[in-house]
């Protein structure tokens, strides 16, 4: 089990970039694929992107493909996803967690506090 720890969101126009961090507090971060997910209010939490436990995989949703670039960092307990031309529809509250496959690990109540995007037109 690893706490983990979002940062990085913040308020940005259209066509801007941002870079979300997450955070671990021990040397377990390196046993566990990683990905992003995000929520807007009344809706489910979303697959963004994943990346393997050593970083050599990386997936990707659809939507934000040729955008969005996840990396990790196994010295540093650091996971990132490099956010290029945001729009609107990419507001949203941003979570990181452990993962296999597109599902998270830890259940329903895995989730940590988020980091918040927001996008102006």
């Amino acid at each position: 089990q690893v706490q983990l720890a979002e940062s990085g969101g913040g308020l940005v126009q259209s066509g801007g970039s941002l870079t979300l961090s997450c955070t671990a507090s021990d040397y377990n971060f390196a046993k566990f694929g990683l990905a992003w997910y995000r929520r807007t209010p009344g809706k489910f939490f979303e697959f963004v992107a994943g990346i393997s436990r050593v970083g050599g995989v990386a997936d990707y949703a659809d939507f934000v493909k040729g955008r969005f670039t996840i990396s990790r960092d196994n010295v540093k307990y650091l996971l990132s996803l490099q956010m290029n031309n945001l729009q609107p529809e990419d507001t949203a509250v941003y979570y990181c967690n452990a993962v296999i496959g597109r599902g998270i690990l830890g259940g329903g109540d895995s989730w940590g506090k988020g980091t918040q995007v927001t996008v102006s037109p």
